[in-house]
């Protein structure tokens, strides 16, 4: 049997890990594939195995979809139900940064690279006259590490997706400030398949049915997706694509 290879995008909460190797049991088992579950460490590395190729699945993030789509040979099929993709700005707790009009020029930004995060946060600085330009940036290798530079001082603020961000500890969420959340709700993650993946309708077919029974109900609550997933159209990723230009003319 033929090994399909999935991709999972390296930015979600480290609890939700296991959910990802339930996924792929399941759907290996429903939809009667063989399913490698590729998921890399950061950013950097996803673009690696990538390009590697030999990919045939892939969770995206709406700004790696875009890409994927339009240069690369994939196409969406599928997105989580109810699951859009918020950022958070924060600073720390005991810092004087209080909220966005506080944030002054030259003030360091600690984030993960996560370009989607990136142009989303931008978009909610306009409202304090901050380009990026008038920022430095320091790019973590996981978004705890950008949490741990602004709590130490290293950074006077940092961007994180938001679901990230409210699965942190007690603890560190007790040491930062949330200064602004975003609120798009039409820009999300997004499954993806290469344009000749022949299996892409059985996988389609296994991934829509997930929440029709306790097992699958059990991987998208680990996964943070209890309502499951719905079919994305060719017509419903171009409008999200020209959302993401948007954000970033």
């Amino acid at each position: 049997m033929t090994t399909h290879n999935m991709l999972i995008a390296p930015d979600f909460s480290p609890d939700r890990f296991a959910g990802w190797h339930m996924f792929n049991t399941l759907i290996q088992k429903r939809a009667n594939l063989n399913m490698h579950l590729n998921i890399p460490a950061s950013h950097a590395e996803q673009e690696q195995v990538i390009s590697a190729g030999d990919i045939q699945i892939i969770y995206a993030n709406p700004f790696d979809a875009a890409t994927l789509i339009r240069e690369q040979g994939y196409r969406a099929i599928a997105r989580p139900i109810g699951k859009s993709d918020e950022m958070v700005i924060a600073a720390a707790a005991n810092s004087a940064i209080s909220r966005l009009e506080d944030i002054q020029a030259g003030a360091t930004v600690a984030m993960a690279d996560n370009r989607d995060v990136k142009l989303i946060g931008l978009r909610l600085l306009e409202a304090v006259d901050i380009e990026a330009s008038d920022l430095n940036w320091d790019v973590t290798e996981t978004y705890q590490a950008a949490a741990r530079k602004v709590i130490k001082g290293e950074a006077q603020v940092a961007f994180f997706l938001a679901e990230i961000f409210h699965s942190f500890s007690r603890l560190t969420k007790t040491q930062l400030s949330v200064l602004i959340e975003s609120d798009l709700a039409d820009i999300s993650h997004v499954l993806l398949v290469k344009e000749d993946f022949p299996d892409a309708p059985i996988f389609l077919e296994a991934i829509l049915s997930l929440h029709n029974d306790d097992d699958g109900k059990e991987a998208l609550a680990e996964l943070g997706m209890p309502q499951g997933f719905e079919p994305m159209s060719e017509e419903d990723a171009e409008f999200m694509i020209d959302l993401m230009q948007t954000l970033l003319d």
